[in-house]
Order: structure tokens, then sequence, then C-alpha cells
């Protein structure tokens, strides 16, 4: 009898990965990598979702923007300090340019203190 690894069901098929070989790879990423991956993954769907990207009024939706950039937020917050300001600067950069478009995109802005992400930033302002 075969053992599971040498089984076709482990042969590590796009189909079918191999989880071990997966495991292994993430393990080898430094933790600054995955957290900046993150965060610029989050900034590009939060940029589409208002509407930022070509074509773009298509595909504005100010509640999923909300919900990423408020995400982000907190990433970025508690991130920083693991990741150094090196990593950290351009990431907060990029977080209050889009409070800052997400409060330009609205009809009925919030209030300084009050967007999304500001509980974990504070108040930003243009």
């Amino acid at each position: 009898m075969s053992s599971q690894s040498e089984s076709p069901e482990n042969s590590g098929t796009p189909e079918n990965p191999d989880f071990d070989d997966l495991t292994r790879d993430i393990a080898d990423v430094p933790a600054v990598e995955v957290i900046t991956t993150v965060a610029v993954h989050l900034m590009s769907a939060a940029a589409v979702n208002l509407g930022l990207a070509e074509d773009g009024e298509k595909h504005k939706d100010l509640d999923e923007a909300r919900k990423l950039i408020t995400a982000l937020a907190g990433l970025v917050t508690a991130g920083a300090p693991e990741i150094s300001n090196f990593h950290a600067a351009p990431l907060r950069d990029g977080l209050k340019s889009l409070q800052l478009a997400f409060r330009e995109a609205s009809l009925v802005p919030d209030e300084p203190g009050t967007g999304p992400g500001e509980k974990f930033t504070g108040p930003v302002y243009g």
C-alpha cells in the first residue's frame, strides 16, 4: 500500500495543492511582507470601491470602501510598531489619502474623527 504523500490526491496540482508545501512556503515569508501585502490589497480594493479605478463610477460602492478603509486603518495602526517606520510611513500616507478621498466622494461627508478608520487613526484633515 502506498503512503499518503505518494497518492495522486496529494500530488500538488492546481486543482489539489499540496498544503504541506504551502504551509512551509508561508512560514518562510517575513511578517513585514505579509502585513504590507495585505495592506496593499486592502488599499487597492478600497480605491476601486471609491471609484478611483478605470471605469470608476461603475465599481463605486462607498459602503464597501468604508469597510475596507476601516480594516486597513486597524491593520496599519496595529502593525506599524512591528514593521518599522520605513514600511509603515507609506502605508499611513496611502491610508490618509483613501480617507480623504472617501470624504470627498461622499454626498454627506463624515465629520473629522468619524470617517472610516478614524477611530484608529484619529481625525484626518486635508
